[in-house]
């Protein structure tokens, strides 16, 4: 016979606590309870991949996950060395090798699966479009393993650490709230990716942060780094808060060296390979920085894309020009975090600086993708107890500024199916309701006179797109006139959503010295 439910009162107000509709999941524990909502984020994972994936039986050059299976067939085919050189056997112009060597051994592994069950879907040369039933149902266990070895214990990693002192229904909201991120689940299991790899280093690193080892810290982080380049959306909130850390010890010298020398030698373990001559190593960072593609591709809802409406960034300037511009706006906006954390580094100023150098990557770099909104959302994702109705906002609108690519890959059941689980999942009562608010900032962009009606209004015209996007022709003169409204709405709300972040997060710097005059008068 279960024990009893004690109420707990999440308001601290003295009124009777809400229904806790997760305290069948949360009477055992933590664990016990990541335990169950991995078994079914597992089971929602298996269900999205049973749908189409980018680029099926689109040949010549397919998508995404022939993109994966190319790299599979390379890697298990030629030796390292000639894994990111073009030659008769790797021709680079048919989706050439282009992320860190980390994913190249990610690769070669899962090729060797491949081989070995589906030889055919990895022989050199003639396996290009390889579609075979069971070629495609191991590439779809290479992600669903991936995502359960990696990222699913880095997630429990950081529960763990953050959730020390916090009632035990919203630990269960919070877990499922990562687990059940409904944009990676549809990128890595429907679209296509491994995305999961790279977060899931990156919140590991992010959890040995907050439990005080930063060793452990930097090879994770290291390791991101060498998995995914757009790991890099990260670096300044890693770099600042643990620059701002070691300023504060008695010899501030040795700890930055300490962490230098982690950084090194995981980074000289994984791209060993590529070290013996400097002709290879620029050979490999030559094919991860792809700047002939232009500042943007199709219509991702950042500051160029969204701009090139009325600037024609592409014709006015050269690619020079404009990677100096794209370099000089992300640093500006990434700025204010990194300054905040280094002269009041915080575990909480931390999540938020991920927060919003994340999102000034998004907003401002060179060669943004819709699905690079995936680095930001994570991050809000981890601060979700924190700004619960922002990070509800940001989630409608991560999703909605993929839609066009989404529906293109055929995952409209998917994405309308997700939507419905987060929000069912995000409103169940009991949980981050009733969190009272934060102590350390009472700015809100709700006090303002009109932002609800603007919010509802941004609402309705979305919901409005949905509709016009998929049952109406766009102009002939015009054929992206729905992708770039798509575009244009999305872009404002996360324009207003990192004012709202990094004002918060530069008011943690307030509140802690206001603390600190505090303890001297006492």
């Amino acid at each position: 016979m279960p024990p009893k439910r004690k109420p707990v009162n999440l308001s601290g107000d003295g009124t009777a606590p809400p229904i806790d509709t997760w305290w069948w999941l949360t009477h055992k524990g933590t664990t016990t309870s990541f335990l169950c909502i991995s078994l079914f984020a597992l089971l929602i994972r298996s269900a999205v991949s049973m749908f189409p994936y980018s680029g099926a039986g689109t040949p010549p050059k397919f998508g995404d996950f022939e993109a994966q299976r190319h790299w599979m067939e390379i890697t298990t085919n030629l030796p390292p060395i000639d894994w990111y050189r073009n030659g008769t056997h790797n021709d680079l112009a048919y989706w050439g090798l282009d992320y860190p060597p980390l994913t190249a051994y990610q690769s070669y592994i899962h090729g060797i699966l491949l081989r070995t069950f589906d030889p055919d879907s990895v022989s050199l040369l003639t396996s290009r479009g390889h579609e075979s039933y069971h070629g495609k149902l191991l590439m779809r266990w290479t992600v669903f393993s991936s995502d359960a070895l990696i990222f699913f214990p880095a997630a429990l990693f950081f529960v763990l650490v953050y959730h020390r002192n916090r009632a035990k229904s919203e630990v269960a909201w919070h877990i499922a709230m990562i687990l059940l991120n409904p944009c990676l689940i549809l990128i890595d299991h429907g679209h296509f990716q491994y995305n999961c790899i790279s977060l899931g280093l990156t919140v590991g690193a992010i959890a040995a942060v907050l439990c005080g080892s930063e060793v452990l810290t930097c090879v994770f982080f290291t390791l991101a780094l060498s998995h995914k380049q757009m790991s890099a959306y990260f670096a300044p909130a890693f770099f600042s808060h643990l620059l701002g850390k070691c300023l504060r010890r008695k010899n501030p010298v040795l700890s930055v060296l300490k962490l230098g020398i982690a950084v090194i030698v995981t980074f000289v373990v994984v791209w060993w390979p590529y070290l013996h001559s400097v002709d290879d190593l620029l050979m490999v960072l030559s094919r991860l920085a792809p700047f002939e593609r232009g500042i943007y591709e199709d219509y991702v809802a950042n500051f160029w894309c969204t701009t090139s409406i009325l600037i024609k960034w592409k014709k006015l300037f050269t690619t020079p020009s404009l990677k100096s511009m794209s370099l000089a706006a992300t640093v500006l906006a990434s700025l204010p975090s990194m300054v905040q954390q280094i002269l009041s580094p915080s575990n909480e100023g931390f999540l938020y600086g991920l927060l919003n150098s994340s999102m000034a990557f998004y907003l401002f770099s060179f060669q943004v993708h819709e699905k690079s909104i995936l680095m930001p959302f994570l991050a809000a994702t981890l601060l979700a107890l924190k700004i619960p109705d922002h990070f509800n906002h940001l989630t409608y609108y991560a999703l909605f500024s993929m839609f066009p690519l989404l529906c293109r890959d055929k995952l409209l059941l998917p994405y309308l199916t997700l939507h419905f689980l987060f929000t069912l999942i995000y409103h169940s009562p009991g949980t981050h309701i009733t969190l009272p608010k934060t102590k350390t900032s009472s700015f809100s962009f709700t006090s303002f006179p009109g932002y609800v009606f603007l919010l509802r209004t941004h609402f309705f015209i979305s919901v409005l797109l949905h509709v016009v996007y998929l049952t109406i022709q766009p102009p002939s003169k015009y054929p992206f006139l729905f992708e770039a409204l798509i575009m244009i709405l999305c872009f404002s709300y996360f324009v207003m959503f990192a004012i709202y972040t990094n004002y918060t997060q530069w008011n943690f710097s307030s509140h802690f010295r206001s603390a600190d005059k505090e303890k001297k008068q006492i």
